[in-house]
This record gives structure tokens, C-alpha cells and sequence, in this order.
């Protein structure tokens, strides 16, 4: 049975719910898979291979375009205005969401989902995908613009699991505000919030969720490229091509958010001081 965590939303409880359904990879082993007789694309020579792959270009192109009109209706978005002496708790102790900016003048804020007394296992595997996948800021900097990781949970357990999986963003909890922060949305749930700032004065210009963190992503981006894709049940793939996994986003193996697993092996520890393991 499911165990419901003192304090959990519906949403959090269903994502438990999906971390303790048997993994694919628990149940066969790699070796297994390499094995198998999988399907494969239709052989034919090179210019009728490019020749198809021309027709699905155009529609590329289409979706490339509908992106950039998006993102520019994206940029003519009104925004509403944040207290920016809105509080957080960082390594130094409190200080205010004006300060996140890094005197840079937007930011972007994720929201990490948090477990509070659980340990790492158990911790948000989407998160931790997400936030794995976050490594060089220089190019985001140069755009005048702070990245930021905004933990729902307390500061000095979750920044063990920052140091455990070796990120190096900035860190902070949310806790103490959640509810103006987050203010008509769920508490609790994954969140990528964008703001800007002007002087002393902060506004919240953007935010997403669910699969709009997929923003941070590049490992399912790269996986789309190839033949057998995500490898998910719920892709559209022809008969005989492998779906390993069941659902979206399905990133946890063997009990553990995947991302961990090469921390540990590098002789990490994934203690968070919370006594449970």
C-alpha cells in the first residue's frame, strides 16, 4: 500500500503513488533487453532516406516557428507584482527575494518539490531530473539573468541533497513563504516562476509546471531524436519498437531518483541528517 506522508496533496500522493509502482528495469535486466529482437525502421537507400526525412523537415521547421510565436506571445505577457521582501532562508541565513536577483534584473526560480524528514531515495525523482540537468549558468548570466533552485522544504536538510548530487546553483528554501510565492497554485508542486526586477520593485512576468519544466530538460530532447525515442507506454510508436517504461517522465530505477545512483557509486554520501536511510 501507498503510504500517505503527513501533510501531502492530492498531487504529491499521486506522484508517490507512481514512485512505488515496480520499475521495468527491476523486473528484467539490462542484459535481457539487449537481447531481445526489437523492431526497426524500413531499410531503403540514402535518397529515398532523404527524402522522407525532407518532408518531416518542413514540419520541424512549422514546429520550430510556432515555438518562436510562443515565445514572443510569452514576452508580451502582463505581470503582477511580487513583495520583494518576500522572505527565504539561504546559507547565510534569511534574506529577501530582491536579493535572489544577484543585482542581475530577471531571475528565474524553481520550485523544488520536498519531502521533509524522508530520506534521499524518496526524494522528488522529476526534480532531481530537472534540477541534474542544470549545470553551466554563464550563457543564462550573460543574458542578465539569475538562476535560482527555491527548495519547498527546510534549508539545512535539502542543501544536504544539493551537496549529495553535487549542484552547484544557488540554494535557497521557500518554506517560510510558499503561500505568497505561490500564490493561487499548488503548494507542493514543481514550478519554474520568472521575474523581473526593476530598481526595488519585483514582478512575476511567467511560471509553469508539470510538463513545462521539461524547459530544463535535454536528455528526453536528445532521446526524441533517436529511433526507439523515450521508450515510454505512453509514446506513439510502431509495433516491436521498445516501451520499457511505464507512464511519462518515468525516472527512478531500482528505488532511487536515476540521477543518484552515479553519487553513490562516486562515493557520495546521500545522508540528510534526517536519521532515516
Amino acid at each position: 500500500m501507498t503510504k500517505h506522508m503527513p501533510g501531502d496533496s492530492e498531487v504529491e500522493r499521486d506522484l508517490r503513488k507512481m514512485k512505488t509502482t515496480p520499475q521495468a528495469l527491476t523486473e528484467r535486466t539490462m542484459t535481457d533487453f539487449m537481447r531481445d529482437e526489437l523492431g526497426a525502421p524500413k531499410l531503403v537507400d540514402r535518397s529515398t532516406f532523404h527524402a522522407e526525412l525532407d518532408a518531416l523537415r518542413v514540419r520541424e521547421k512549422a514546429h520550430t516557428r510556432e515555438g518562436d510565436a510562443i515565445a514572443a506571445a510569452r514576452r508580451r505577457l502582463p505581470m503582477v507584482e511580487v513583495d520583494g521582501a518576500t522572505r527565504l532562508i539561504g546559507q547565510g541565513g534569511a534574506l529577501t527575494l530582491l536579493d535572489v536577483f544577484e543585482g542581475r534584473r530577471m531571475l528565474i526560480a524553481y520550485y523544488f518539490m520536498w519531502h521533509t524528514g524522508y530520506p534521499a531515495p524518496e526524494q522528488c525523482e522529476g526534480c532531481t531530473w530537472v534540477t541534474s540537468q542544470v549545470r553551466e549558468l554563464s550563457y543564462i548570466h550573460s543574458r542578465d539573468v539569475t538562476y535560482a533552485t527555491f527548495c519547498q522544504g527546510p534549508y539545512e536538510e535539502s542543501a544536504r541533497y544539493r551537496d549529495f548530487m553535487g549542484w552547484e546553483m544557488p540554494w535557497y528554501s521557500a518554506q517560510p513563504s510558499l503561500d505568497t510565492l505561490l500564490v493561487g497554485r499548488r503548494v507542493g508542486m514543481m514550478h519554474i516562476v520568472c521575474y523581473l526586477r526593476q530598481g526595488s520593485n519585483v514582478f512575476e512576468t511567467y511560471w509553469t509546471t508539470i510538463r513545462g519544466v521539461e524547459a530544463m530538460d535535454n536528455s528526453y530532447r536528445l532521446l526524441d531524436l533517436t529511433v526507439y525515442g523515450r521508450q515510454e507506454t505512453w509514446e506513439d510508436s510502431p509495433t516491436g519498437w521498445p516501451q520499457r517504461f511505464k507512464g511519462k517522465q518515468n525516472i527512478r530505477t531500482e528505488g532511487r531518483p536515476t540521477a543518484q545512483w552515479s553519487r553513490l557509486k562516486a562515493g557520495h554520501s546521500d545522508d540528510l541528517g534526517t536519521g532515516r536511510r
